[in-house]
């Protein structure tokens, strides 16, 4: 393919992923959906205007990269010590359910595999797709509602927090022992993911000084957002190529290390601008584009309907239960549940990894798609209509 195509693909693919993602956020459904509903547009399902390259793949590797760095800035190690123990037990129910019941749902599909097959590494994969949590939606209805700062609310963001940190440890254990790629014994991989968070643990306290020391002197600088980049890449490289952990766990670790320095959000806001305008379209529109609608069976739209419903109810009854457990009401767990059953760019973000290193098919991102969709759509009129019931109660 000559040079300048690349210019063609990336002009199409900027402005369809644009286009669609203000038509989805003026019907309130997350911008990203949009995107990747231009890669479904443009892609090998309708239209075929761009087809998937080495080089796309390595641009959305890099927006992913950006993204999971966002998250971990975006981090509030604050509101993480006011739930404390609340929030840690309600991520730790709300990633264990979901697991298993992903598990569960392809063996009731595809039949039992051996601990240690391919086959069971898929399933357990589906389970970890399935711990995701995105409380983006249900942190603006909260807002929306003036709840989003009371006790129940920090709780929810705090557990979606929590949610994610040890979702992706969970992902790099799965992919570490799954693809064959590193050596398969668990407790070798589990103590090479120890030893990268030990020594991240270690290494970030010195980071974020010396990134608080610069921070004092050069507040603002182009240099900050600079250094921190180049943190969050040394990061990736670091745990894929001597810990066998994912990419994205080092990026998301290296946000973390430093959203507690003053400059954060200055950091995020310049690291979002390249991420907003080019690798973020580029790895959306990407899921679209490795995704083909066309040939899909009838077992998969099956599987996808169930996938949808074992996905929303795992994060309803596990969040909920721990909830309860916890010492709220009935109504106050429903609402954790239901807070905590939103998936969006994290669940994308598992997906196309395990796509990229053989865990899953390009089918399975139907289902992560609809889900997505569904979930957006449902978590803000579930959480309005029990607000609103207990306020009907309370004044009844």
């Amino acid at each position: 393919m000559q040079a300048y195509n690349v210019f063609k693909d990336l002009a199409i693919i900027i402005i369809s992923a644009k286009l669609m993602g203000i038509l989805a956020r003026k019907i309130n459904v997350p911008q990203v959906v949009g995107e990747i509903i231009a890669g479904l547009i443009i892609g090998p399902s309708l239209l075929g205007w761009v087809q998937q390259t080495d080089f796309l793949s390595q641009m959305a590797e890099i927006g992913v990269v950006l993204i999971m760095f966002s998250a971990g800035l975006g981090t509030n190690l604050k509101d993480l010590k006011k739930t404390g123990l609340t929030a840690l037990f309600i991520a730790f129910i709300g990633v264990l359910l979901p697991l298993i019941f992903g598990y569960l749902l392809c063996i009731a599909f595809y039949g039992f595999s051996p601990l240690g097959s391919p086959d069971f590494y898929k399933a357990l994969f589906i389970g970890v797709i399935l711990t995701a949590t995105s409380v983006s939606i249900t942190v603006q209805t909260l807002a929306e509602m003036g709840k989003l700062k009371s006790k129940l609310g920090t709780t929810i963001v705090s557990a979606a927090i929590i949610d994610d940190v040890i979702g992706i440890i969970v992902l790099a254990i799965v992919i570490g022992i799954g693809t064959g790629s590193q050596d398969t014994s668990i407790p070798i991989v589990v103590l090479k993911n120890l030893s990268f968070f030990a020594i991240s643990l270690v290494g970030g306290i010195v980071m974020y000084k010396i990134f608080k020391k610069i921070d004092s002197r050069y507040r603002h600088t182009q240099r900050i957002p600079i250094f921190g980049l180049s943190l969050c890449m040394a990061l990736s490289y670091i745990a894929e190529k001597f810990f066998g952990v994912a990419d994205i766990t080092g990026a998301f670790v290296a946000g973390v290390i430093l959203c507690n320095i003053r400059d954060s959000e200055y950091i995020e806001r310049k690291i979002d601008i390249n991420s907003y305008m080019l690798f973020g379209p580029v790895f959306f529109a990407g899921i679209g584009l490795r995704t083909n609608i066309q040939g899909i069976s009838g077992e998969m739209i099956l599987f996808s309907i169930c996938f949808i419903l074992v996905a929303l109810l795992s994060k309803i009854i596990g969040c909920g239960a721990a909830s309860k457990l916890c010492k709220n009401n009935l109504s106050d767990s429903l609402k954790v549940g239901v807070g905590m059953m939103t998936r969006g760019e994290v669940a994308l973000i598992v997906a196309q990894k395990g796509l990229s290193v053989g865990l899953i098919d390009s089918a399975y991102f139907t289902p992560v798609i609809l889900l997505i969709i569904l979930s957006s759509v449902l978590t803000p009129i579930i959480l309005k209509m029990l607000y609103n019931k207990d306020e009907k109660s309370l004044t009844a």
